[in-house]
Parts: C-alpha cells; structure tokens; sequence
C-alpha cells in the first residue's frame, strides 16, 4: 500500500504511524476508516540520530503522507504514533508534547511500537504482545485498560533476543568454534561465507575495527535459524534461548494482568517471529502450551501500521463500521499458530 492515494480528502482526517529502526510507515484514514494515503519513510532513532532529526524525518513523512491525501496539518483531528526506540512513559510524554508543540495535528498520542503490534493483532483490542525483530520488547493490555510493559533497554534492564542478540550469538560461537573454546558448529563456515572473510573470526575482527558495520549483524539472524533446521547443535541451542524468552516475555505479562488462567490472545511480531520459521515457532508453541495452555497465539497477516490506525480511531470514538473498513483496507485475517 506504499505511496497509495484514494483521492482528496473532505472534512479533519487522522494520521497513524508505525515506526521501526529501520523504517516508519504512515497512513491517513478518514473517521469512517478510509485509507486515504500511505507512505514509508526512513527509520525513527534518536538515539544515534538525535531527537531533533528524528522528529524532523517523522514530521517530513507525515506531511508527505497528507499532501498525497490532498490535506494538511490543520486538517489533522489526531496523530496516533508507535515507535521503535521509545520506551519509557516519560519519553511518550515528552514525544507528545513536542509534537503538540510543532503543530502536528488538534491530538496526539504517543507509545512504543508494540502497542501498534497488540491493538491490530489482538481481535479483542487487548491481550499481550511479543515483538522480536532487531531488538525484543513485550506489553499487555488488560480488558479493564491496565498495562503491563518491560523497560526493553536490552542488557541494562535484564532483556535478551532479537535480531542484534541472534547475530552475536551465533558470531560467538562460530569464532569459539574455530579456536577450539567451544563445539563445531556450521555457524563458523555460515559466517565466514556471509562476511566474505576467511574465518568468522576475521568477521569479528573486521567489527572491531569498523571493516564490518555492526548493523550487519542483523543479517545474521536467518543464517542462525538455517544452521538450527539442519540440526546443528549449537544453533538450536540459541533458537531454545531465544524462545524461552519469548514465552517468558508473555506469561509474566499475562500474569501481571491475572490473565495467565484465562483465554487471552498472545500476539507475535517483528521479523524474526513474522517470519515464522517453524524451527522457532514451533518451540515457542510448546513453551505457550505448558506455561499458558488458554493462550492463543497470533502471528498478524496486517501490518502494525493497522494498530496505529485502529487506536487513532478510538481516539475519536468511531463506530465499528470504521474499524472494519480500516481492516478491510489493509488486508489480512489473523493467524494463528499451534498452541
């Protein structure tokens, strides 16, 4: 649906986005659910970009998305915006008022992408939510509006999983491999191969010494899910680390919101889990299975921009009309997986 447009736009529209690291994708709907425009943008990181050209690139995607649908900032009832790379209630609060500030639109609401994630995957509007893709990050959402949420800060606050994690994992063992610190793996050739490099500990090398972005370590994370399908013994166990984490992930939060007894929807996102590669899912099926047996698993076929747009129109009271037609619009029932 990238750079589509349904025509000009008549009366206040609403804008949703959904931004990741590596890109952020926006819509404007009309109130009864209209997609009228879409557009993708770069990636929302303050962290290594900085706030202010952060929120320069998601300003400039929004207005780009609002020419396309023939509208403009005055126009905007509210802007609904997940986002990768903020995490913490004060950051939203800060996020928020400085888009208020700028002009944005009459509204704003503003929360961790993951939230994007529950609200369109969840048929329920609530229920939890694991997102693994670079990084990993779970919430829930009790049916009484409680929320249950991780700082997912990574290492400093206890976090494990994700693309960057899986990349390391598997350079790890591919270089203790070779030296003789730890089991042969295929991981070491995989890696080798990928990097263009002799050894995989020339790839770890060439990190260290900035030859090799470090970004790259994302590509990794297949070659791992790879090397575990043919069995290799060391691949699988990092993929059973990495699905004990989701599954944990999960339960607490259903726990937390005493909804660990009870059927709730457990959505699954992020690349890593979207791809539903049956080596991981499989084990995380099974993790769900002891530890939550009323849960229901659900990978979405939608994108997470459908949460964004969804919750800006709670933000104006649609009717349910307008929620089925904004689904409508963006395709793709629920799937679920074994549980």
């Amino acid at each position: 649906m990238t750079g589509s447009m349904a025509g000009p736009v008549a009366g206040r529209v609403l804008v949703a986005v959904d931004g990741g690291n590596s890109k952020c994708d926006a819509a404007v709907v009309g109130f009864d659910g209209t997609v009228l425009a879409t557009g993708r943008g770069p990636g929302f990181r303050p962290q290594s970009d900085g706030p202010d050209v952060a929120v320069g690139v998601l300003l400039a995607l929004v207005a780009r998305v609002l020419d396309r649908a023939g509208a403009s900032a005055a126009d905007v009832a509210h802007l609904t915006a997940y986002l990768a790379n903020v995490d913490l209630p004060d950051q939203e609060a800060r996020l928020e008022k400085t888009l208020l500030d700028r002009g944005v639109a009459a509204g704003v609401t503003v929360g961790n992408d993951t939230f994007a994630l529950l609200r369109g995957g969840a048929a329920a509007g609530w229920g939890v939510a694991v997102v693994c893709g670079a990084g990993i990050n779970c919430l829930g959402v009790a049916p009484d509006g409680r929320v249950a949420r991780f700082p997912a800060l990574g290492p400093f606050t206890g976090d494990w999983g994700g693309g960057a994690e899986l990349g390391r994992a598997a350079l790890w063992h591919a270089v203790r491999a070779e030296d003789g610190r730890g089991p042969r793996t295929a991981l070491a050739a995989a890696l080798a191969a990928h990097f263009g490099v002799e050894r995989a500990t020339d790839a770890g090398l060439g990190l260290y010494l900035g030859d090799i972005d470090p970004a790259r370590l994302l590509e990794v994370a297949p070659l791992l899910l790879d090397a575990a399908e043919t069995g290799d013994a060391v691949a699988l166990g990092v993929v059973d680390r990495l699905a004990e984490e989701v599954c944990l992930l999960g339960t607490v939060a259903l726990r937390r919101l005493d909804l660990l007894d009870g059927p709730a929807e457990v959505v699954l996102g992020g690349g890593i889990l979207a791809a539903r590669r049956p080596v991981l899912m499989t084990r995380v099926a099974e993790r769900y299975r002891r530890a939550a047996p009323r849960a229901r698993l659900v990978v979405p076929e939608a994108p997470p921009l459908l949460g964004a747009v969804l919750a800006a129109l709670d933000q104006v009271s649609a009717p349910e009309s307008a929620h089925a037609a904004a689904r409508q619009g963006f395709g793709g029932p629920h799937r679920s997986i074994g549980t």
